[in-house]
This record gives structure tokens, C-alpha cells and sequence, in this order.
């Protein structure tokens, strides 16, 4: 549903962590205003302190859908926002931020605010030997645009597996950062139909679907991604990508490429928008 909630992916995130970078790399936290300390899952609020507290944020780095904030006390602030967090630089004097749960004042007389309106999001403060015990972190599969994320590397996870495409192109072992608008987006480009099996993708289509991963990923970041509703960088700015969109969010609509009327169907759970002709099942 378009101004439903919707989970920020990899080219949020990644823009996230590109706006932040300027304003907050090299910054020293003063102090922590805990708001909302159950969303904190790791370590104890008190010690989430002890770990952060005059610490220099010393790199940024987004893996997947979580977004890291690298400490020189080798202690990794990691946020996965899930549906309605967002992270956000205020400048000096910037009013107060809505819904904020976690504040974290820096020496430059701003802050770095976690506000979440629908409270789902997790927060750790991990020391080195600590990141595995973030499942989802840990079980992370390669990432569309890097060099681990291949034409031979996809054709092997593909090979023998049943199941629909679509719910299989969501795990987040399999292919990281990638979710229910990216999905859509990529199998819409590949002319490939969601309830497929990856095992029936011809070598051609796994070409195409492999490009058109990368293809909707590299767009998404362009346009400073998706915002339907909550979604926010790190300055507080809209993303401009759904103006932009093939299938998500279009069911009823002609379609961009041949004008039959999109089709919106439920796979694995989910909301999953596609063009009949163009991604026919046959």
C-alpha cells in the first residue's frame, strides 16, 4: 500500500550513511539521553553508556539493512531501523525531533537523534567478539555491487531451488539489503513472473534478473532512495525514487513498458506488484 509502513532497504540505508558521514565522522559524543531504553537490546542501558559516552565516532559503514557507527574504543554502535526508524543529524539550535527515542549529544552542539515512531527498531553497542550475537548481522548473504555478489555466485543459489522467487530473492542470506520494493522492481526489469521457481530461471533471465539487481540498487542510492511515508536521510530529507518505480506500489496502473494494467498479488506474505505480459509465466 503506498503511504504504508515500509522498511527502509539498502539504498535508504546506504544514503543514510552518506548523509550522516559529513556531520558526524570525527565527532566526539558528549552525552546520551536514553528516551526509550527497550530498544536497546544489547548491552544493558547502563553499560550502552558506559561503552559510547566521550567516545569519537570514528567511520561509518552500512551492511545489509543495518547501519554501523564505527567508535575509536573499537565499540560499534549498530541500528537496524525497521519499519519507521530513522537516524538523523539536528544542527545547534534545530527543534526538537518527534518521536525521538535515543539522543546522543556531540561536541559540535549537535545530535545525533534514533527516532522511531512505531518503537520496533534495535539498537546495540557491541564490542568486536560481540557482532555475531546480532543474528540477522551475522547470517548476512553477499550484497548487490560488490565484488561477492556474481553472476556465478547467483546462478549457484538459483540451481535446484524451489520455492517463489520472490519470497527467495527476500532472504537475507541469500542476497543482502534487497526487500519487497527492490524485489519487485528487479524481477519487473528481468521480465521474470514472482511466483517463478529460481531453479526455472534460463540462463538468459538469470543475466538479466542478476543486472537488474544491481541496475535498481545503483538507482535506488542515485535517487536518495524510496519515501513513501517515514523514510528519512540523514538530514531529514525525502528520497525521490518512488517517482521513479516500475512495479511497487503500481497495481492498477498502465504498465511503463507495454500499458497492460499492473496486477497486485500476495507472495510468501507479501504485497507483490507485476506486469502480466511482461512478466508472463511461461
Amino acid at each position: 500500500m503506498i503511504g504504508g509502513v515500509i522498511m527502509p532497504e539498502m539504498p535508504e540505508l546506504e544514503t543514510i550513511k552518506r548523509s550522516l558521514e559529513p556531520h558526524i565522522q570525527g565527532k566526539r559524543i558528549k552525552n546520551i539521553n536514553l528516551l526509550l531504553s527497550r530498544q536497546i537490546k544489547h548491552p544493558t542501558p547502563g553499560e550502552f553508556v558506559n561503552r559510547l559516552l566521550f567516545r569519537v565516532i570514528d567511520r561509518l559503514e552500512r551492511r545489509g539493512k543495518y547501519l554501523i557507527l564505527h567508535m575509536d574504543n573499537q565499540i560499534s554502535l549498530v541500528f537496524h531501523l525497521r519499519m519507521t526508524g530513522q537516524v538523523c543529524y539536528c544542527p545547534p539550535g534545530a527543534p526538537e525531533q518527534k518521536h525521538a527515542r535515543i539522543v546522543f549529544h556531540l561536541n559540535d552542539g549537535g545530535s545525533l537523534v534514533y527516532a522511531d515512531s512505531r518503537t520496533l527498531g534495535t539498537i546495540y553497542a557491541m564490542k568486536p567478539n560481540e557482532l555475531n550475537q546480532i543474528k540477522g548481522l551475522a547470517e548476512l548473504g553477499p550484497e548487490p555491487l560488490s565484488a561477492e555478489f556474481t553472476m556465478e555466485y547467483l546462478e549457484k543459489v538459483c540451481t535446484g531451488r524451489q520455492g517463489a522467487i520472490k519470497s527467495f530473492l527476500l532472504d537475507q542470506s541469500v542476497i543482502a539489503g534487497l526487500g519487497n520494493i527492490y524485489v519487485d522492481e528487479a524481477l519487473f526489469l528481468a521480465g521474470i513472473h514472482p511466483i517463478r521457481t529460481p531453479a526455472s530461471v534460463t540462463a538468459d533471465e538469470l543475466t538479466r534478473l542478476y543486472e537488474s539487481i544491481n541496475k535498481v540498487i545503483a538507482d535506488g542510492i542515485n535517487d536518495g532512495g524510496t519515501t513513501f511515508r517515514d523514510y528519512r536521510d540523514g538530514n531529514g530529507d525525502k528520497g525521490s525514487h518512488q517517482d521513479n518505480l516500475f512495479a511497487y506500489g503500481r497495481d492498477g496502473q498502465p504498465c511503463r513498458k507495454c500499458g497492460t494494467i499492473m496486477q497486485k498479488i500476495r507472495v510468501g506474505g507479501r504485497g507483490t506488484h507485476f506486469c502480466p505480459q511482461c512478466q508472463m509465466m511461461n
